[in-house]
């Protein structure tokens, strides 16, 4: 289930709407990673994410530079609940080609996983398994 790689994950970071485009690249670099959540208050605003910013770039030019986080944001953001399987998110990453998705109970976000954590558990899980097998066989 996807709620347990939160177990193992750094706090959430997130911005607020008015948040600047300089702070947000900051919080990417300083944390070593690919998107932060917008928040307004307990609700996802949206989501930014280096392609977002790549995209505004690229369809703006530098005055984006000039924008907040509610200028470039994806939203709706897609959300699953922490009793998802890592199958299930892979899939819905894919279908939808994004690269992070919040983890969400009861209107209460409980973190964000990305791409890279699922495919890191797959291997884990598949790791383990081959483990198993192998002393399954010898025994």
């Amino acid at each position: 289930m996807i709620g347990s790689i939160l177990a193992g994950k750094q706090p959430l970071v997130s911005v607020i709407p008015e948040s600047p485009l300089s702070e947000i690249l900051s919080l990417l670099h300083r944390h070593r990673i690919g998107a932060v959540l917008v928040m307004d208050g307990n609700r996802i605003a949206g989501l930014v994410s280096e392609r977002d910013i790549v995209r505004c770039l690229h369809t703006h030019g530098r005055a984006i530079l000039d924008e907040c986080a509610r200028d470039i944001m994806t939203a709706p953001v897609v959300t699953v609940g922490p009793h998802t399987s890592v199958c299930d998110a892979m899939a819905i990453m894919t279908d939808r080609r994004f690269r992070h998705l919040p983890v969400v109970e009861n209107d209460m976000v409980l973190g964000l996983v990305s791409i890279g954590d699922l495919v890191k558990r797959r291997i884990e899980d598949a790791e383990a398994e081959a483990e198993e097998l192998k002393h399954y066989i010898a025994s």
